[in-house]
């Protein structure tokens, strides 16, 4: 995507008029990432994103890779844009060469520098009392806090680049040699290895294995789809587990539903954590550890015959298959493991100074509620606790209150603006974007048929469910469908209830897709429409293999 476009403008609807910010910004070219912002955002989400994307660009500067990203809100939806040039030839030349130093040690750089460098980043604010603090205080902690942040998303991606490089490079390759038989031949060599992602779904599942073994306990958690914590602290074996549970929640509670800041964290809210509880405590055979056991024995058998297929190929190939084989293991670990504290652990972090502000700002009666602090920008926010005396907000936010209502069942436009002259390149960098972004989902006009990619093999008849957020997640039951826009990684629990998942976003490389793969359920992903063509009850057959989605009976 560039900033210079000569082709047609991208008609606009009558029901998503746009207001550009800046003269010209109809001639570049916006799109909406469903994948990572699939609903509507707020004014504070927004000031988020543009502290993340400053860290993108900088995090790809790493590798040479032109990246100067843009973003503004339009109707309540976040769009950006690429304003950087494509590559020059000698940009070119250098991006791979970085991106194939940093494969190589990927495993090193993370032991060494990159996740030190994380938890030095989230010690700072653990140790930081934000109640305590004076505004001056609170005020400079905000400036370091944004600080740190683009410096944590400038990591991020120097960490993404080369992992998910080395995935989809180790998968070009493997076709190459191999064959194309199968889209996932590659994939099934890199699964089976414990990840945070995983690792969350376990500690889940061997709590509520500690739960039923009291009878007391099951029952409530059973009977409960929110919190059962009042009714858990009139036993004291209901006591016991609370406790275990809050250790579990200090672990592995700092994620919200989506990539965002205004989502409640599973500390602030463990709903989510309660409902996986239940569904796990209904399926008595689940048994979560043998099954990545299982999963990495087959991946080891696996390895052992491509290995034995290699002999007799130039020690070259063979030598190339191992350096791709481990870069890409390392990488499908660290995809997940990233995500956990930067995505997550740091970004509740972020949003724990923003709610005290919300705090402080509700007890000077400038806003109503402390969550009203979302619908300020950061700047607005910085200004009201700066002026004396502070200025109301309280219309501000009504005004942006009724404009997310105005549109909120409105669908908005992929893209928007003027499509860049000039077609993606190749190379393996955007290669392994398309790989974890999807490309267009293929058309077909067979009747009660949707077409995706490929995200995990199988075959498997269901249910229905469509999930448009976790607050909807109970009604998913043991051998449902999931179907969503998009699933992030606090959804993964739902992977052990699922038979299958269906996606509008994503490709081969998505979340989705690499969690479906280490939990053995079939996926397609990147459908664009499944979760407007498809209905709850429906009976459907989805192949993850064929990438196809087949509505056998209509409700």
């Amino acid at each position: 995507m560039s900033a210079e476009a000569t082709t047609q403008p991208i008609p606009i609807s009558a029901e998503f008029p746009v207001a550009w910010e800046q003269p010209g910004d109809e001639k570049l070219f916006w799109f909406f990432d469903r994948m990572h912002t699939p609903s509507q955002s707020s004014p504070m989400d927004l000031s988020f994103w543009r502290i993340l994307y400053s860290g993108f660009k900088e995090g790809h500067a790493f590798y040479a890779i032109p990246m100067d990203m843009r973003v503004q809100q339009i109707n309540t939806f976040v769009y950006a844009t690429n304003l950087a040039p494509p590559p020059t030839e000698e940009e070119a030349k250098i991006i791979p060469e970085r991106i194939g130093a940093t494969m190589g040690q990927l495993q090193s750089l993370w032991d060494d520098e990159w996740l030190p460098t994380i938890r030095e980043h989230l010690a700072f604010w653990d140790g930081f009392d934000l109640s305590a603090a004076s505004m001056p205080e609170l005020i400079t902690h905000l400036d370091e806090s944004i600080e740190r942040t683009k410096q944590l998303f400038s990591l991020h991606f120097r960490i993404v680049v080369p992992v998910y490089s080395a995935i989809s490079g180790f998968d070009d390759f493997y076709q190459e040699v191999f064959g194309k038989e199968s889209p996932f031949g590659s994939f099934a060599l890199l699964e089976g290895f414990p990840n945070k992602t995983v690792e969350i779904g376990q500690a889940l599942f061997r709590l509520s294995r500690q739960a039923i073994l009291d009878p007391a306990v099951t029952s409530v958690l059973v009977s409960n789809d929110g919190s059962a914590e009042a009714e858990l602290r009139q036993t004291e074996a209901g006591r016991r587990f609370l406790v275990a549970l809050d250790k579990f929640l200090q672990e592995y509670g700092h994620r919200s539903e989506l990539w965002s800041i205004s989502y409640p964290s599973w500390i602030e809210d463990s709903t989510p954590v309660y409902r996986t509880l239940r569904d796990y405590l209904r399926q008595p055979d689940l048994d979560l550890d043998s099954d990545l056991a299982a999963a990495a024995t087959r991946r080891d058998e696996r390895i052992a015959a491509a290995r034995a297929q290699l002999q007799g190929y130039p020690q070259p190939v063979v030598e190339q298959f191992e350096f791709l084989l481990r870069a890409a293991q390392v990488g499908t670990v660290l995809s997940e493991d990233h995500g956990f504290w930067i995505d997550f652990h740091a970004v509740d972090r972020f949003r724990q100074v923003i709610r005290e502000f919300g705090r402080r700002l509700a007890a000077m009666n400038v806003i109503d509620l402390p969550d009203d602090v979302f619908f300020l920008t950061q700047e607005e926010m910085r200004a009201t606790a700066i002026a004396q005396p502070m200025p109301d907000q309280r219309k501000r936010v009504a005004e942006r209150k009724a404009e997310m209502q105005r549109f909120a069942g409105v669908q908005p436009p992929p893209l928007l603006g003027t499509p860049p002259a000039h077609q993606p390149g190749d190379s393996p960098a955007e290669r392994a974007d398309r790989k974890f972004f999807g490309g267009p989902p293929p058309t077909d006009s067979t009747p009660q048929l949707i077409r995706g990619n490929s995200g995990s093999p199988g075959k498997v008849q269901g249910r229905v469910k469509v999930v448009h957020s976790l607050a909807e997640a109970s009604k998913l039951e043991q051998g449902d469908i999931l179907v969503a826009v998009t699933t992030a990684p606090p959804w993964t629990p739902l992977f052990a209830t699922a038979a299958a998942v269906i996606t509008d976003t994503g490709g081969v490389l998505s979340h989705c897709a690499v969690v479906a793969r280490e939990y053995g359920i079939p996926a397609v992903v990147g459908t664009g429409v499944a979760t407007t063509f498809l209905h709850d009850d429906q009976w459907i057959e989805i192949d993850g293999e064929a990438g196809t989605v087949r509505v056998l009976e209509a409700v």
